[in-house]
Formats: structure tokens, C-alpha cells, sequence
């Protein structure tokens, strides 16, 4: 009895050693993820064809679409092609660095959060089932938005964008 109990504890034992990544989440069918999917822009005949421009590698087809243009279009906006920083975000930009600007912050940042994850997933390497790791690392960092409200409506703080507190139950 005690052999055939720890014969059937070996799979799970060694399933539990596999590591997908922090985002166990499998998908639900075998056809295309609808998400990638991007829909072209139909294809134009060019009036001279001895006047297309060459193939640049990594560049933007002319019937790729850009799903940020179309929504500032789609918004009344126009979509700023310039370089520069605009005038109206010019006090913006400068309020922000004005303690300096670290170089290379992304980078650091990057290496500091994989550290932090792979010090975290020490601990929640062994699972039976799929499980969310991105959620097990970060638990003690994510922000309840009901309790944080409650917290500045019971301090005095206003909160006009969160619900009216219901008070026929209480």
C-alpha cells in the first residue's frame, strides 16, 4: 500500500517541478489567438510602378495599420509626427526631470525586477496546478482600489469618482 501511494505521488512530484514563467495561462483552443490577429489595409495599385520607394528591412508595410493613429483619428486628434516634445507638454516634461534623469533606468529596472521575481519564485516553484506566478510575486505590492477608497472616505478624504457610500443597510 505504502509503495503503490508513493508511485502515484512521483508524477505529481515531478510536474510540480516544471516552471512555464510567471504567467501559467494556457490557451483555451488549438486555433489562431484573435488577439494577434491585425486586419491590412486593402491593397492600391500604384499609379507608376518604376516610383516605388525600395523595401526598407523592419519597416512598416504601406498596408500595415496603426491601431494609435486610428484611435487619435477616431478621437478628433492629430497625430504628432515630429520628434520634439510638444509645447503644451514642454512644462510637463521639464517638471518631471527636474531632480535629473537617470540614465539607463529601463535597464535597471528590468534587472532589479527579474532579481526580485526570481528571489520570490523560490517560493512558489512547486505547484500541482497552473497557477498566476505574476500575482504570487507581487501579491503584497497590488492595491485593493474598495479598501484604499474606504480608507480615504473614513479619513475625510473626498472620493468623488468612487461610489456613494449606501447607508440604508447599515
Amino acid at each position: 500500500m505504502r509503495r503503490i501511494a508513493l508511485i502515484s505521488l512521483i508524477p505529481l512530484a515531478l510536474a510540480a517541478c516544471s516552471n512555464q514563467g510567471l504567467r501559467d495561462l494556457q490557451p483555451t483552443s488549438d486555433g489562431p489567438d484573435e488577439f494577434l490577429i491585425q486586419p491590412v489595409k486593402p491593397l492600391e495599385r500604384p499609379d507608376n510602378l518604376n516610383a516605388l520607394p525600395a523595401p526598407v528591412p523592419g519597416q512598416a508595410n504601406l498596408t500595415d495599420r496603426s491601431a494609435v493613429a486610428e484611435g487619435v483619428a477616431a478621437f478628433g486628434g492629430r497625430l504628432d509626427t515630429s520628434t520634439g516634445i510638444p509645447a503644451g507638454d514642454a512644462a510637463l516634461v521639464q517638471h518631471a526631470g527636474r531632480m535629473g534623469v537617470q540614465p539607463g533606468i529601463r535597464a535597471s529596472l528590468a534587472q532589479s525586477d527579474a532579481e526580485f521575481r526570481k528571489r520570490k519564485g523560490r517560493f512558489t516553484q512547486f505547484r500541482i496546478v497552473p497557477v498566476d506566478r505574476y500575482s504570487q510575486a507581487y501579491k503584497n505590492q497590488i492595491l485593493d482600489a474598495h479598501n484604499e477608497a474606504e480608507r480615504w472616505r473614513n479619513a475625510g478624504g473626498r472620493t468623488p469618482s468612487y461610489p456613494p457610500q449606501d447607508t440604508r443597510f447599515r
